[in-house]
């Protein structure tokens, strides 16, 4: 069974548009959002240091996904991508999957 994983950088509405849209898919047997365990924290040195907001708005998402094959493993890459382009939002798979 594939698990899959996923990353979103977008609002919290986006990555909850694309988790019910996962949710909604024939065959998928676990969508959930994960903790992010890297620290997202600004270098003290970077020329960046002390802006009040570095990425537009937007969140940063991890989502895992298990499917049941690699069919609906290749239906959830191509309905999320299209649903990220709708969204302008960035929607990243890990290729390191199971």
């Amino acid at each position: 069974m594939p698990t899959m994983r996923l990353r979103v950088t977008g609002s919290e509405d986006d990555a909850r548009a694309i988790i019910n849209l996962l949710q909604s898919l024939d065959g998928i047997e676990h969508v959930e959002e994960v903790a992010d365990l890297m620290p997202h924290m600004d270098d003290a040195d970077s020329s960046s240091a002390g802006l009040s907001d570095l990425r537009g708005g937007s969140d940063v998402h991890d989502v895992e996904i298990e499917a049941p094959n690699e069919a609906t493993a290749r239906k959830v890459r191509e309905t999320v991508e299209a649903l990220a382009f709708d969204l302008d939002v960035l929607a990243e798979f890990d290729e390191d999957e199971d």
